[in-house]
Formats: structure tokens, C-alpha cells, sequence
């Protein structure tokens, strides 16, 4: 279990100012992240690389001269928001523009891509790197299409040191994709590991048994096997990872390779030298030559037990790169070149704005819509347990935290707002902003956004009527369809969304929003509960295969819930 925290909410937090405290030369603390506590070089490309708290040394860690520039922290397992992504980005940027490094999740892809676009918006040159070195997680034709796990340390490694070196920011894009499409990564877990506050681990592994192909988001492996002795676990990881070995040729690969073998938070580094022996002895009869191979916890999952193997084969210019200097708090390697690195002394802010003038008309819709959002709090609350249950069979385990975490920072950012006097439009507005920050992950970043474009129906200067309810929650579900990507029957939240949209239109006559809400909200949940009979072929459930089979989608549910309880709280 996770034995040391305070108020489990605010364990990211917590462990992110004590990791600036103790490495007051490498990090300072921002919104949202940490940035390097030394000024980016003018005209340098900022490496900001990112995801959920938990994975330490991943990614605040990796901060310092030869890697990262900064590094936004969402919480556990659970994306950073997209405000978090631009605040550190904005504070680590300096005229050479910005490389946004994070692995290939989707709740990573959606904030990470929402703060591309908001900095480009401001003039900023953006490129976007996931990293996708699992290989149980899709086909070798597919390799940009998989989940990014310990490979995310080499290929920032490689893209650090190569901006170090002084390449620019399209250089550094290039060596950064050569340095994923050359690396592989394959593990296995013995158990899951348990969030802080949480008495139960969010899966386990019989006795005698072990998950092949873990995640680092607390999920399972792909299949069980039996456990194997430690030499049978190399064999089976470096046999994995071989079978995509590139064909060697004079000016490319020749049978050299970067080796990182990674525990997930509870092997021990004996037992990790017991495997590395047996990795070694058959790479040399693979003819594979390892390059300064390193064996350790690179990036973890809290307390998992497990471990994984990466290999990046190399190339020339790759080489250079993986054994350059690096110096960040949780990663050393040689002696970094005697440059002048004058201490940070400013961090970008984002600008307190002034709340828009409003009408007392419209500061009472305003009060009836903090009190929806209320209700959502409480019903998020009363749900959260069951919602990360149903996740941890079909998903990564945080959903009901997630839902929980969104709508209680929703609920107090519109309760700020109407103190200050906003209208209905300023209040849901700033919900929604709160909402994905406070949750992180996929459905905080949808369930964001949903309430922003809510918020454009209404007016801070006028009132509201059941068109304008019904209108509202038909522009959610526009963006919620339009920023995920996802169709009816991938077994996501969309399953749930779409026919509530559809039943909704067809339901409302023009007068009596509360009605048609709840026969919507049926229809929302009838749709939810079937695809229970399908797999998921999208988002993290994907990679689970039959292991989400006779379980619902957890945001199709939790969708389909609060408009249950909307439509009888207007009624």
C-alpha cells in the first residue's frame, strides 16, 4: 500500500513541492509542474515533457541540463490539465519554441493538444512527440499507435541531449520520433499497486501467476502466464522485444543497443541485476552489443510490482545522444559542459481576468446553475467508489476519483465565481476550466469542455429558458463528440452521450426541458449497459482486450447518471 501522505487529494502536490525543496538546483515549482530552476537558454527549444504523478522519477525527475525543461504533474495516474501543460510551457519557453514529450494515453493526447493549440494562439512554435514503445499494447505496423511506457525515459533522454548539442526545434522533432520508432519496451506485473487513501490495490495476480504486458496507469497485463523463474522473464521479454529487431545496415543499426530495464516500484534493484545477467547473456548471443545499459526504477506505477525491458536500436547518431551528459535530480550520467546557467528568476503567470459585468437576471440563472453543479458534486462523491471499480476491470481504476476530483473543483470555482459577481455564461466558464484541471485524465478534459461550451449558450447579461437548458447540454455533447474522437459503440463515454442527445431532440416540444432530460437520460443509460457484450477498441481499455468483456464503459455510466439525476433535479 501507499503508506505516507496527508490529504490524499492533494498527494501530488505534496510530493512535487518537496522534490523542489530537495533539489532547489534543478526545480522550482509552477503551476502545475516544475521548470528548471536555471533560465532556458534565448533561442533553445523547451523540452516539456509530462503525465500523471505516481511514475517517480517520470517525469518530474527528469528536469535538468541534458533532458527536460520542465515538466507539468497531474494527479495520480492521471493526465495534467491543459492549463498546467501551457503554465510550465509558457515558464520554460524562451523564442526557441516547445516540444510537448508524453506517452501515448489518451487523456495525455487530449490536454497535451489543447495546450499546443492555445500556445500557437500566442505565436509559439509547438511539436508533439508520444512516445509508444510498448509492444503488447499493438502491432509492429501500428508502433505509433501504442502506449508509451519506460521507453519514454530514453527517447526524451536522446531529444534532451540532442537540444543540448544545439539543435533547433525541428532537429530535435526528428531525432526525438527516430529515437521512439527505434525503441521497444515489454513488462510484466506480479500486482497492482494502491492509490494514497486507498485500502485496496486497484488489481491482483494469482498466486503464482503473472501479467504480461503491464501498463504503468495501475492495469493489468494483457494475458496471465505462470511466474516464471527470473531467467525465464528475461527470455521472455528479450525474445518479445527481438522479434521486431530492424534489419542492420552500414549507415543505421548495427547491433547496438540503448538497454533499460525497469522496475515498476517494488522489485528490488537485486532482483533486477539477478534478470539484467540473463538479459546480457542473451543479447550477446543475439549479437547485441548493450550501451551503457541502465538498471533501476525509471518510471514506476506507487507500489506496482513488476517490472519491463526497452531497447532502442541505435544508430550512430542515436548513440551520441544516449550517452551524452544529463544532470536533473533523479538521473546523472558524465559531467555536463562548463556553460553559464544564470538562476530562473521570473515564472509566467496567467493573468487574473477581470469577471465580466453582469445582470441580476443573469446572475440568477447563474445561482441555479452552481446549484446543478453542486448536485453533481454530491453524486460524484456517492459514486466514486463504484465508478473506479467498474474502471479497474475495464480501464486504469481512476474514474470515480477523477469524476469526484472534477466536479468538486467545478462546484467551488462557479461558487468563486458568482461571489465575484459573475453571470450564468462567466460561471460555467470557469467550471469548466476547473473541472479539467481538478480532475486531469480523458473525461476531465471532456467533461471540461463540455461545460465551457455549455457556457457559450448562455449570457452574462441575460436570462434562460428550456431551449436554452436543452440548447446547453447539446453543445456539451458536441465537444464532448468532437475534441475525444470517439463513435457510438467504442465503448467510451460517447455510447452514452450520443442517443441522449438524439432522444433529447426528439423528446423536447419546446416547453418542458426537465421531461425530456429524463427520457433522454434512459436512453443514456440503456445504451451505456450495452456495449458491456463488446471490447473496447479505443482508449486505454483497448490494449485489456477480452478483459473488458461483461463490464460497461465507467464514463458512459457516470454520464448517463448525472443526467438522471439533472433531469429529476429540474422536475
Amino acid at each position: 500500500m501507499t503508506h505516507l501522505f496527508n490529504d490524499p487529494t492533494a498527494f501530488a502536490t505534496d510530493a512535487i513541492r518537496g522534490l523542489a525543496l530537495s533539489h532547489p538546483d534543478h526545480v522550482a515549482v509552477v503551476h502545475g509542474g516544475v521548470v528548471r530552476a536555471t533560465e532556458t537558454p534565448p533561442g533553445q527549444p523547451a523540452l516539456v515533457i509530462g503525465g500523471g504523478s505516481g511514475h517517480y522519477p517520470a517525469f518530474a525527475g527528469w528536469v535538468g541540463p541534458g533532458l527536460a525543461h520542465g515538466a507539468p504533474c497531474g494527479n495520480v495516474f492521471a493526465s495534467p490539465s491543459a492549463s498546467q501543460v501551457h503554465a510550465v510551457a509558457r515558464s520554460a519557453e524562451n523564442g526557441g519554441g516547445v516540444i510537448l514529450g508524453f506517452g501515448n494515453y489518451a487523456g495525455d493526447v487530449l490536454h497535451f493538444g489543447a495546450a499546443a493549440e492555445k500556445l500557437r494562439a500566442e505565436g509559439i512554435d509547438v511539436r508533439i512527440v508520444k512516445v509508444s514503445d510498448d509492444i503488447a499494447s499493438n502491432t509492429p505496423e501500428n508502433h505509433r499507435d501504442r502506449r508509451g511506457i519506460a521507453g519514454d525515459l530514453p527517447v526524451f533522454k536522446i531529444a534532451g541531449a540532442a537540444i543540448e548539442a544545439g539543435a533547433d526545434l525541428a532537429d530535435a522533432e526528428r531525432i526525438a520520433w527516430a529515437a521512439n520508432d527505434a525503441t521497444r519496451s515489454f513488462g510484466v506485473a506480479f500486482d497492482g499497486c494502491t492509490l494514497p487513501g486507498a485500502d485496496a490495490p486497484l488489481f491482483h495476480v494469482a498466486d503464482g501467476q503473472m501479467g504480461v504486458g503491464l501498463g504503468i496507469h495501475g492495469e493489468p497485463g494483457v494475458r496471465d502466464e505462470p511466474l516464471g523463474s527470473a531467467d525465464e522473464i528475461a527470455t521472455l521479454l528479450v525474445e518479445g522485444i527481438l522479434a521486431e529487431q530492424p534489419a542492420r545496415s552500414p549507415s543505421g543499426y548495427q547491433g547496438r543497443a540503448a538497454v533499460v530495464l525497469n522496475g515498476l516500484g517494488t522489485v528490488k534493484h537485486e532482483e533486477l541485476f539477478v534478470v539484467y545477467a540473463k538479459v546480457a547473456e542473451l543479447l550477446e548471443a543475439a549479437g547485441i552489443t548493450p550501451v551503457r545499459p541502465e538498471v533501476g526504477e525509471f518510471i514506476t506505477s506507487l507500489d506496482m510490482a513488476g517490472l519491463s525491458l526497452s531497447l532502442v536500436f541505435l544508430d550512430a547518431e542515436l548513440e551520441r545522444h544516449w550517452l551524452a551528459p544529463v544532470d536533473t535530480p533523479a538521473h546523472h550520467r558524465g559531467a555536463m559542459p562548463a556553460v553559464d546557467r544564470p538562476p530562473r528568476t521570473s515564472f509566467w503567470v496567467a493573468g487574473t481576468d477581470e469577471t465580466p459585468g453582469s445582470t441580476e437576471e443573469s446572475r440568477a440563472v447563474a445561482t441555479r446553475i452552481t446549484g446543478v453543479l453542486d448536485l453533481f458534486e454530491a453524486v460524484c462523491a456517492r459514486e466514486e467508489t463504484e465508478l473506479g471499480r467498474i474502471d479497474a476491470i475495464a480501464g486504469d481504476g481512476d474514474h470515480g476519483q477523477g469524476m469526484a476530483y472534477g466536479s468538486r473543483g467545478a462546484a467551488k470555482a462557479a461558487h468563486d465565481a458568482l461571489a465575484d459577481g459573475a453571470g450564468a455564461r462567466t460561471v460555467l466558464i470557469r467550471a469548466g476550466d476547473a473541472w479539467s484541471e481538478s480532475a486531469g485524465g480523458t473525461s476531465g478534459a471532456l467533461w471540461g469542455a463540455a461545460l465551457t461550451a455549455a457556457g457559450g449558450v448562455f449570457a452574462d447579461d441575460g436570462g434562460s429558458s428550456p431551449r436554452t437548458i436543452v440548447r446547453a447540454l447539446e453543445n456539451g455533447i458536441d465537444a464532448v463528440h468532437r475534441l475525444g474522437g470517439a463513435r457510438a459503440g467504442d465503448k467510451t463515454m460517447v455510447d452514452a452521450a450520443v442517443p441522449f442527445r438524439a432522444t433529447l431532440a426528439e423528446s423536447f416540444t419546446g416547453e418542458n426541458a426537465a421531461a425530456a432530460i429524463r427520457a433522454a437520460a434512459s436512453a443514456a443509460r440503456a445504451a451505456a449497459d450495452a456495449p458491456a457484450a463488446i471490447t473496447a477498441p479505443h482508449g486505454r481499455a483497448r490494449v485489456l482486450g477480452a478483459r473488458s468483456l461483461g463490464t460497461p464503459d465507467p464514463g458512459a455510466i457516470s454520464f448517463s447518471i448525472l443526467m438522471s439525476e439533472l433531469g429529476e433535479h429540474l422536475s
